[in-house]
């Protein structure tokens, strides 16, 4: 019997939402330090492993969205049916996602060995910077089932609530991470260098680390592991409710490299210092949003359980203290970065003109940071609610509806700042749109206690005919 409760559904939103984030931002920092680690060491092994690790940076990211998509379709499912005190049936959606996430990572492992050497091959990796991006990723794709069982584990215990003990293992992650990564790249006592590979096996004995105290502690903490036979009817539904969530926010977030990738694309044709200045400029502006990250990430498992619990205003508070809190940090950080535009940028360059291209960036997008942030969370709360769809649909739209085709026109007119306010327009234009939809469909909401079915009807008016299927869809809690 799981013993888990549902942390979400009572006290006051914001108490909530403050402490889960002041731990969750720990988690965040060392997400990011991860591959920062693994760049610094490899960097002292000169400039073409340095090369080979830019190679693997795509496919990599890839691979992480698949397996963020297969973790949020874990989490949103089981923290619903936690909202709703059906406690065995999250712990049996836990356990049956973690054996549905162990099966596609080993699928997976399977398809990038055999197809690896094709792919690098078309990204230009060519002789040595080939070899030994194929030493990285054979070790990566031969370690995906720990990879996701880590990923996966470490956000179920964000949606149980429990984000003290995520930020303790992720820091934990973390410090073996930094630990090993000289150990196995350069060689220590009966350790020998491994180089580049020795990096992948790092991070591979720390992720095993963490993956095996996570599930230990969903297991003995929380009880959402049940060790039962399960028949092949149960599982088949079982996993039909997780993909359902999973596949269209794997999707989604697979847009985001995509989009980065067309946007370098561009840039290039404006010469190495635009491209070099857009990617450092790109780097400065993750800073501000490590905070907003932290806060956003309870929203799904928030949302999700008080939506199984059917306490739907306190999803409508929630929603209006986290975007009107991200509206509002984004602008201020943004009034900070165009403040002090030329004092930031001489800590990436010295270059002038990579500078000038820089300050250029961030005089324009940073207005668009408020609502790229808003439109990320109308996505989480989408999710939460029980509409994946939505979510995936609003990065289709930011990405493949406005961001692309905007900056090809930048391309089309031979102008860089075209770029930029490309990013900009594509921004304020699915944020708001974004902000729309979610107040519409939370304030459709019955209720509190009654099952939220059909109850967004209305926001189907905003699409066209063919589009309302996906808008309206049925709002009806999963399982028994």
């Amino acid at each position: 019997m799981s013993r888990t409760k549902a942390n979400f559904t009572t006290g006051p939103i914001f108490a909530a939402m403050l402490r889960t984030a002041a731990s969750v931002i720990i988690g965040t920092l060392a997400i990011s330090a991860y591959n920062l680690t693994d760049t610094f060491f490899v960097a002292r092994l000169g400039t073409v492993p340095m090369a080979a690790m830019g190679f693997t940076f795509p496919v990599v990211m890839i691979v992480g969205c698949l397996f963020h998509g297969m973790s949020n379709g874990i989490m949103t499912t089981a923290a619903q049916a936690i909202g709703g005190r059906r406690n065995v049936r999250a712990a049996k959606l836990v356990t049956s996602g973690m054996m549905l996430a162990s099966l596609f990572s080993v699928a997976l492992s399977v398809t990038g060995l055999l197809t690896s050497p094709f792919i690098f091959r078309c990204m230009g990796a060519r002789g040595e910077a080939f070899e030994l991006t194929l030493e990285y990723m054979n070790v990566f794709f031969g370690c995906c089932i720990i990879t996701s069982l880590c990923e996966c584990s470490e956000r179920m215990i964000v949606g149980v609530g429990d984000s003290l003990t995520y930020a303790l293992l992720t820091a934990l992650g973390l410090v073996l991470n930094v630990i090993l990564d000289p150990a196995f790249i350069f060689g220590v006592g009966p350790i020998p260098a491994y180089g580049i590979r020795g990096a992948a096996i790092a991070t591979a004995i720390s992720q095993a680390v963490a993956a095996a105290v996570s599930l230990a502690v969903l297991s003995m903490k929380h009880g959402l592991i049940r060790l039962e036979r399960y028949d092949f009817i149960e599982l088949r539904k079982l996993w039909g409710t997780i993909t359902r969530f999973a596949v269209p926010t794997a999707l989604g977030m697979i847009m985001m490299p995509i989009g980065s990738f067309v946007v370098t694309w561009v840039a290039a044709h404006f010469g190495n210092v635009a491209v070099a200045g857009t990617a450092a400029a790109g780097r400065l502006e993750l800073i501000a949003f490590v905070i907003p990250m932290s806060f956003g990430i309870p929203l799904i498992p928030m949302g999700s359980q008080n939506f199984g619990a059917r306490l739907y205003s306190r999803i409508r508070e929630c929603r209006f203290i986290a975007m009107c809190f991200a509206a509002t940090y984004l602008f201020l950080m943004a009034v900070i970065y165009v403040t002090f535009a030329d004092n930031l940028v001489v800590l990436f360059s010295e270059d002038p003109e990579v500078k000038r291209i820089m300050v250029l960036y961030l005089a324009i997008v940073c207005w668009g940071f408020g609502m790229i942030e808003v439109h990320r969370y109308s996505g989480f709360f989408y999710i939460g609610c029980g509409r994946p769809e939505m979510a995936a649909w609003l990065n289709a739209l930011r990405i493949v509806g406005l961001l692309i085709p905007l900056s090809l026109l930048a391309l089309e007119y031979e102008s860089l700042e075209g770029l930029f306010l490309a990013r900009l327009a594509a921004d304020v234009v699915s944020g708001a749109i974004g902000w729309v939809l979610v107040i519409r469909m939370t304030n459709g909401l019955p209720e509190d206690g009654r099952v939220a079915t059909r109850a967004v009807r209305r926001e189907g008016r905003v699409f066209p005919h063919w589009l309302r299927s996906i808008a309206v869809g049925q709002h009806r809690i999963d399982g028994k």
